[in-house]
């Protein structure tokens, strides 16, 4: 290798003395790097040292108001990470207590970086998230009182703006201990107890209509569902499973989702009668997530009570349902040879029948199935919705090299979802799917009875001639 490399060996040739002078000469007009020079040095007087001027650039970083723009953001990110890395590099291996003080003070700072700079990107965020998770390797080395450390955790929790604070229970948990998170639910019980700080100063009318849409008690209920959360969170991490059950009301536990989470915690703990009986006890009404959710608790108790064909027929009478591509898989699993293949055909032509066209077709994407899928698109095409471009250009890419025609039908429903509703802001995409169109008639032999490429542009042109923005980006 050339002597001339830069490298650390041949910059070690230099000698001090010289690096010296070149790091010298470099540092001349460039603050960031007098700021990491200095910090080495302070390092090299010790972790006391290091930690002075740490706390000194936190607190200036703290007390500016100037905004900043794109053009300083990147300098921001790179100081905060080498102010982070001064933490919990170099101070922690040493003094794992004055890290953890240093530790806190970053995560305070978090509010006002934040009204300061635009963090759409969520990288600035990010640096605070992740120098947050050192909490769990310096906490527990650092001597800390439990007492305070849970009034400091309380305190910080409750001015969580930005989410800075999110998970720093589960973080500082083993500095805790038994005694601290005790303290902490007992400061979290009695704020619960506490009523509302503040007096509303609307005016009574608005404080009336604000009753009328059911708005009154929203404060109330966000600050009880606050209270649920931490004492949850720290039963959790007791492994107090009927302290965690307990925060939730008989209407919650009613709730298949809810009753789903509680299910498969009290299955951890080989209470799987008592799951089983929580799931049978619910609302019927659910979302589809909220079924899903469930339908996976229920088997599982099932399985784990050897009731194995009872889960079987729950897999299928669930897909049916619900179409989860998950229970089908698990339920062909279960079949001997050769009867998982007459199985899979019969849930094929359920897919083809299933009321919601566009579940069936998402099912078919997921399976994957791309025949069922096209011969889905060309007998329900009307019923397909295409009104989200993403989903739109999952399906045609899906489509487009086997199933041409259906690809294209895909893409008719969605030009025809944004000239139906007059969505001109997405008339350039409309005009672009067209021209997706044009590409693939060249693919189509046979259009099935569907009108022609052309004969779809006559028709669109008759019926929204009217749309003067859209031919425009078209012609």
């Amino acid at each position: 290798m050339s002597k001339k490399t830069l490298n650390r060996v041949n910059l070690e040739a230099l000698g001090a003395e010289q690096l010296a002078d070149l790091l010298m000469e470099i540092s001349t007009g460039s603050a960031d790097i007098k700021r990491r020079l200095r910090l080495e040095l302070s390092h090299h007087l010790g972790a006391e040292e290091l930690a002075h001027e740490v706390r000194k650039r936190l607190a200036s970083l703290r007390k500016s108001n100037s905004f900043v723009g794109w053009r300083r953001r990147k300098a921001l990110i790179k100081d905060l990470n080498t102010q982070a890395a001064m933490i919990t590099e170099k101070i922690a291996p040493t003094d794992p207590t004055i890290a953890f003080d240093l530790l806190w003070q970053f995560l305070e700072m978090a509010p006002s970086i934040h009204g300061r700079v635009d963090d759409s990107k969520g990288d600035v965020g990010e640096v605070f998230h992740t120098v947050k998770q050192h909490f769990s390797e310096i906490a527990p080395r650092a001597r800390l009182d439990v007492g305070d450390l849970a009034d400091r955790v309380w305190g910080a929790i409750l001015e969580n703006g930005h989410g800075e604070w999110d998970g720093i229970i589960s973080l500082v948990a083993p500095a805790l201990g038994p005694a601290g998170l005790a303290h902490l639910v007992d400061l979290i019980k009695e704020y619960g107890k506490a009523p509302s700080e503040g007096v509303s100063t609307d005016h009574e009318a608005i404080q009336f209509l604000r009753q009328l849409r059911g708005g009154a008690d929203y404060a109330a209920q966000r600050k009880a569902q606050f209270v649920k959360e931490c004492l949850q969170e720290i039963a959790a991490l007791q492994g107090d499973t009927t302290a965690y059950i307990a925060q939730y009301s008989d209407e919650d536990l009613q709730r298949k989702n809810i009753a789903a989470e509680v299910a498969l915690l009290l299955l951890s703990q080989n209470r799987a009668h008592e799951a089983l009986e929580m799931l049978r006890d619910v609302h019927p009404d659910a979302s589809y997530s909220e079924q899903v959710a469930w339908d996976d608790a229920y088997i599982a108790c099932l399985l784990e009570l050897g009731q194995n064909e009872d889960a079987q027929e729950h897999r299928w009478s669930s897909f049916l349902e619900t179409l989860n591509v998950d229970q089908l898989r698990d339920y062909l699993k279960g079949l001997p040879d050769f009867d998982d293949v007459e199985a899979e055909d019969q849930a094929k032509a359920h897919v083809l029948e299933y009321p919601d066209a566009a579940r069936a077709l998402q099912f078919c994407l997921l399976w994957p199935d791309l025949l069922t899928a096209s011969h889905l698109i060309c007998a329900r095409a009307d019923e397909i919705g295409s009104d989200t471009p993403s989903r739109t250009a999952h399906t045609v890419e899906a489509l487009r090299l086997r199933h041409p025609l259906a690809a294209m039908l895909v893409l008719r429903g969605g030009i025809d979802h944004i000239l139906d509703h007059a969505q001109s802001f997405r008339y350039g995409d409309a005009a672009d799917a067209l021209a997706d169109c044009a590409a693939l008639d060249t693919d189509i032999l046979d259009y099935m009875g569907f009108p022609t490429h052309d004969q779809f542009i006559s028709l669109l042109r008759s019926q929204y001639q009217r749309h003067l923005a859209f031919w425009k980006k078209v012609d």
